[in-house]
């Protein structure tokens, strides 16, 4: 992919951008629709928030219901991935010695707000241990149900995990749990824009999913998909006006989350804008910039696995837009806490000007790094970013 795509987004010319997982990058064109949007919010704040509010959030949440195959109705937006799913463990009721599966590789946040939560109810966490480096999909599944027990009550996922940047199985682990009578809790904070999704097809209780990573919407959009039959007693974060609403012309569900105190709704206003910017930039669409970021990856992670002589981690059918490369042994300092402080990703970004994490995984000393694909990235900078460790490695 040739370097004038970078122009649609306002990166700083100096650094070879390898990070879109960590927190997305917003074109510039999607950037300038939220100003406009802010500005008119700030011309008449009332009419704004009261009474146009709710006819924009309805369009934007039609337009994003379209591109993840689902009813409009069982959609909400939230601040971020993370919000949804401590909004689904909250709402949630267990009992003392009832089980919460989750694995290894959950994203650290998520895992915290399943700590919590277990610990009011007297719940159990139970952690199934993947297998690393991963042969097959099916192993996954096979480890996930060898840690089902009959006081298993929710499974937490993540879709793509953030440290290995696994594509997990996650229909496979859906059905299967399902027929035991186990919903799943999806986080897909990098979903949304990396793989193809149908929540229509997928069956998941609950699936909450970024629009601010790989669709490249402001940040603060992310929205909460809940089955039509487990919505009852889902509660927002923040408890507001919709839950004494005598209102009967939108679903509970919609009173509750729609209006949660005053905010800048201007992000999640902004997804149809960033579907239409960046689905724009190839003939194919989305369907294509998928395509297009996972052969770019996989090509990343070919290149950066023979320069650095270690295996890929997991089969290719595991790959979306990221893909992990283990680091061989030998590099300069072992990384100590904050762990995302990690030496190689500090010297990469002060001496050569290259944004990547680099990942303790399982724990230290193995170090692996991170690679994103997106449209504005080159082959160039994927070779820079192996000359580079070369050259500390040495």
């Amino acid at each position: 992919m040739s370097a004038p795509f970078r122009s649609h987004w306002g990166l700083d010319p100096e650094v070879l951008f390898l990070n879109h997982g960590s927190f997305g990058a917003c074109p510039t064109a999607v950037l300038q629709k939220q100003s406009e949007l802010r500005a008119r919010m700030e011309a008449e704040p009332v009419r704004f928030l009261h009474r146009e509010i709710e006819p924009l959030l309805d369009e934007a949440r039609a337009t994003l219901a379209d591109f993840v195959d689902a009813d409009a109705e069982d959609v909400s937006f939230v601040a971020n991935a993370t919000s949804g799913v401590t909004t689904v463990l909250r709402s949630l009721r267990f009992e003392p010695g009832d089980e919460l599966l989750t694995t290894d590789h959950e994203y650290n946040a998520s895992r915290n707000a399943l700590d919590f939560v277990a610990a009011q109810w007297g719940a159990k966490v139970v952690v199934a241990k993947l297998p690393w480096p991963v042969t097959s999909a099916q192993s996954i599944v096979d480890v996930v149900l060898a840690h089902v027990t009959p006081r298993t009550r929710l499974f937490l996922v993540d879709h793509v995990s953030s440290q290995t940047a696994l594509v997990m199985p996650v229909a496979r682990l859906i059905s299967e749990l399902r027929a035991k009578g186990i919903e799943t809790l999806v986080d897909g904070a990098h979903g949304p824009g990396m793989v193809p999704l149908s929540l229509r097809s997928l069956g998941a209780g609950y699936y909450t999913g970024n629009c601010h990573k790989w669709l490249c919407a402001p940040k603060g959009a992310a929205f909460l998909h809940v089955r039509r039959d487990l919505q009852e007693g889902m509660t927002p974060l923040a408890v507001s006006h919709g839950r004494n609403s005598p209102r009967t012309d939108r679903s509970r569900f919609r009173l509750l989350f729609d209006w949660t105190g005053t905010m800048d709704p201007t992000a999640a206003l902004c997804v149809p804008e960033a579907l239409r910017v960046v689905g724009g930039l190839l003939p194919g669409g989305w369907a294509e910039v998928m395509a297009n970021n996972r052969s770019k990856a996989l090509a990343a992670r070919a290149l950066l696995c023979e320069r650095m002589k270690t295996a890929p981690a997991c089969p290719e059918d595991m790959v979306g837009s990221m893909a992990v490369v283990t680091l061989p042994a030998g590099y300069p300092e072992q990384p100590e806490p904050p762990l995302y402080l990690d030496p190689v990703h500090l010297r990469l970004f002060d001496e050569y000007r290259i944004e990547v994490p680099i990942v303790a995984w399982p724990k230290p000393p193995h170090r692996h790094v991170r690679v994103s694909a997106q449209l504005y990235n080159t082959p160039e900078e994927y070779r820079a970013l192996a000359d580079a460790l070369e050259a500390l490695l040495r």
